[in-house]
């Protein structure tokens, strides 16, 4: 089974910020968007260091971090999040009984008003 399936990277690949290669020419071609994707959900699935990401991927670790933090930047997972909550959810898949929510609680400092 691929960590990114085809229904999956539809979704996904429409979210994506764009690539915008640096303009003073030379290096290395861009690597395809979902290589790298998938090559993230490798090292966050399996606890995997960045270091050590397979070459089997066709992906540097330094790409595959370097995008990673730029994608957290940018805010794609909360979106990513949000569209899969809504597909699951337009095809009833959420079974919203089993949903778990986590809540911090903070100590009230005295005298502050």
């Amino acid at each position: 089974m691929r960590l990114v399936p085809d229904e999956l990277w539809e979704l996904i690949a429409s979210l994506i910020p764009r690539f915008a290669p640096r303009g003073q020419g030379g290096g290395t071609r861009p690597v395809e968007d979902r290589a790298v994707f998938t090559a993230i959900v490798y090292v966050l699935t399996s606890g995997c260091a960045w270091r050590h990401l397979p070459a089997e991927f066709g992906v540097s670790p330094a790409t595959a971090h370097r995008r990673f933090t730029a994608w957290t930047r940018a805010g794609l997972w909360p979106r990513l999040h949000r569209a899969m909550l809504d597909e699951l959810g337009a095809k009833g898949q959420i079974d919203w009984a089993a949903a778990i929510v986590d809540a911090a609680a903070v100590r009230a400092k005295k005298g502050d008003r």
